[in-house]
């Protein structure tokens, strides 16, 4: 009976040895594919792609002064009448224009001001030019000063005079842009895998940046950069 039951607890111990033994094995490859299958690179893509805008938005800002108010306001509807006249010679169409109300200044009712007033009134108005001929608004900008000839006051270096470019059709380019980023990537990705005397595996992580778009330059404002850089992360195995 005793050498039964020593027999018995021979058989479970071994059998309980037998399965530690296969279960730490099967814990350590375990461990082992885990950490091959851990190795990662991170790369990042870059896409850029110069376009032309395809809205622009014009203001025409012009200044007009007078001693009297009733004759302030006949010479600002004069100039509006001169600067619509000239718009429409250039081609630009009345659905394009905006004609904002002017903007009176009567200095002498300033409380602050001691100077000696010497013109009373002034107005300020802004005519806005919203298009998508954005060829021909350019070629008309230089023309402008045809007007001033005629003795109309433009204020051109103000910030709200400033003429701006604007590209819609982002949606147009995005698949291929992102597309062309992600092949970057991968290239930049299996250049280091080959350094590396790696294999590069699956993607793990990919992340897409935001799309940024600026002017070329101050000079050609009108010619805009996009730009967009994705971050992946791939596998790595020996």
């Amino acid at each position: 009976m005793e050498k039964l039951d020593t027999k018995s607890s021979f058989i479970l111990g071994f059998s309980i040895f037998l399965g530690l033994s296969i279960l730490g094995y099967l814990l350590s490859t375990s461990v082992i594919k885990y950490k091959e299958f851990d190795r990662t690179v991170i790369v990042k893509g870059l896409s850029e792609k110069e376009v032309e805008a395809d809205i622009v938005l014009w203001p025409i800002r012009f200044s007009v002064i007078d001693n009297s108010l009733d004759g302030l306001n006949k010479k600002v509807e004069n100039d509006t009448t001169e600067i619509l006249s000239f718009l429409e010679i250039n081609g630009i169409k009345k659905e394009e224009i905006t004609i904002n109300s002017p903007a009176i200044i009567d200095k002498m009712a300033n409380e602050y001001s001691n100077q000696e007033v010497q013109v009373r009134y002034l107005a300020n108005r802004t005519i806005n030019i919203y298009s998508s001929n954005v060829k021909k608004v350019r070629e008309i900008t230089g023309k402008l000063f045809e007007l001033s000839k005629k003795g109309i006051l433009f204020k051109i270096d103000d910030y709200d005079s400033k003429i701006e470019y604007i590209y819609t059709k982002l949606n147009d380019i995005k698949p291929s842009m992102i597309e062309e980023a992600t092949n970057n990537a991968r290239s930049v990705a299996l250049k280091f895998a080959e350094d590396s005397k790696s294999k590069l595996g699956k993607i793990k992580k990919a992340s897409q940046g935001q799309f940024v778009i600026t002017s070329r330059d101050k000079n050609t404002e009108y010619i805009k950069n996009v730009r967009i850089v994705s971050t992946v992360e791939y596998y790595l195995s020996d």
